[in-house]
């Protein structure tokens, strides 16, 4: 609606300037037909009404008048023809009808250099899988985004084009992957380790440790105690990898906790550590969801009593229901200890449900009826 209000107004714009300018040409041609005395006598009345005009202007009883387009043309064409027109700008500076003339030629030069050819603007969809391209792979040049599109059967323009409608960052930095790609590349190949905190009912606080399998989401070891300190830390380690069972990359944060021999022992049994940035906890992102799911679908619901009580609470948790019934969206709907084909029951069945930590939670076995 306002865009065809803007189209409306711009016409009957241009139909006044051309109704003024047709009677400027009219007056101009009656002027060449009269006499000189009847000229002479019309200049006079014009001149006269100009003087006063100009002296109500300057004792400020009458404001400055508005000049029309058709106005602002004529006077940039006399300004071409006559010589003397300065001496004829009484209501505006000479300064001012040279701005004017500035103005329409950029305008007239607008027109004269618009495009008239050459090849179309790119569609909104090209420009937003360019964009999408380009997000999504960082390390991808214009030539590679191009070479893919066509690979996909479209038309795609040139390299400058491409470049042109790429994703820039804010803060631009050297091309480099991400941290999540990072870890998915290495998911079979990598651990992570953790602390989190409980608190008992005599406010007593445990902190329980975790050694967690990347690929299958899977918890390898978990331990609890009072006071952890760092040799206590390296035992646990060596008892999460007996019998050369080991990853390739072990993931931790910069928690004090575990000093400076984590890094040795590590060493020593032929793991890379990598050490995420401080406070950046989406660095180790398998590890925290677990916690996460934890708490929520556990230590939210139950009051520890004392460390056994804990350790047990978690055993029941991860062996009976997290390992072998709770399924992971990570790992297609799939278990992180994956279960063995069962027989195909293909007549009546009956699904039979095992309570686990006294009824918070079930998992269910599916038999012939």
């Amino acid at each position: 609606m306002d865009t065809l209000r803007n189209l409306l107004a711009n016409l009957c714009n241009l139909l006044v300037c051309v109704c003024e300018t047709f009677q400027y040409a009219l007056t101009f041609l009656r002027a060449i037909l009269c006499s000189r005395a009847v000229l002479a006598a019309k200049l006079l009345a014009v001149e006269s009404q100009l003087a006063a005009c100009k002296q109500q202007i300057a004792s400020n009883k009458r404001p400055r008048p508005r000049f029309t387009a058709s106005f602002r043309l004529l006077w940039v064409v006399l300004s071409n023809f006559l010589d003397e027109w300065e001496d004829l700008a009484c209501l505006m500076q000479p300064a001012t009808v040279k701005k004017w003339h500035t103005i329409a030629f950029r305008y007239f030069w607008r027109w004269k250099s618009r495009r008239k050819g050459g090849r179309p603007p790119i569609s909104k969809e090209m420009q937003d899988l360019i964009y999408k391209l380009s997000k999504e792979n960082p390390l991808w040049s214009p030539e590679r985004i191009r070479d893919t599109l066509v690979l996909l059967q479209y038309d795609p323009p040139c390299d400058d084009t491409i470049r042109k409608y790429m994703y820039k960052p804010r803060k631009p930095r050297k091309r480099s992957t991400t941290w999540l790609p990072f870890l998915r590349n290495h998911l079979d190949v990598s651990w992570a380790i953790d602390f989190f905190t409980v608190t008992t009912i005599n406010f007593a606080t445990l902190y329980v440790f975790l050694v967690f399998d990347h690929g299958r989401r899977k918890v390898i070891h978990f331990a609890i105690t009072r006071n952890p300190f760092m040799n206590w830390v390296i035992q646990q380690l060596r008892e999460s990898m007996p019998f050369g069972l080991q990853p390739k990359y072990l993931f931790r944060d910069n928690d004090g906790i575990y000093g400076n021999g984590i890094g040795g022992f590590l060493e020593s049994c032929g793991i890379r550590e990598v050490r995420t940035a401080y406070r950046s906890p989406w660095q180790n992102p398998f590890v925290e969801r677990y916690i996460g799911t934890l708490r929520r679908e556990m230590l939210d619901h139950v009051i520890v009593l004392s460390q056994r009580h804990l350790e047990r609470l978690l055993r029941e948790f991860i062996e009976d229901y997290y390992h072998i019934a709770r399924p992971h969206q990570g790992l297609n709907g799939d278990t992180p200890v994956s279960q063995t084909e069962r027989p195909q029951i293909l007549g009546p069945s009956k699904l039979i449900s095992v309570p686990v930590l006294g009824g918070l939670h079930h998992r269910y076995v599916r038999v012939a009826a």
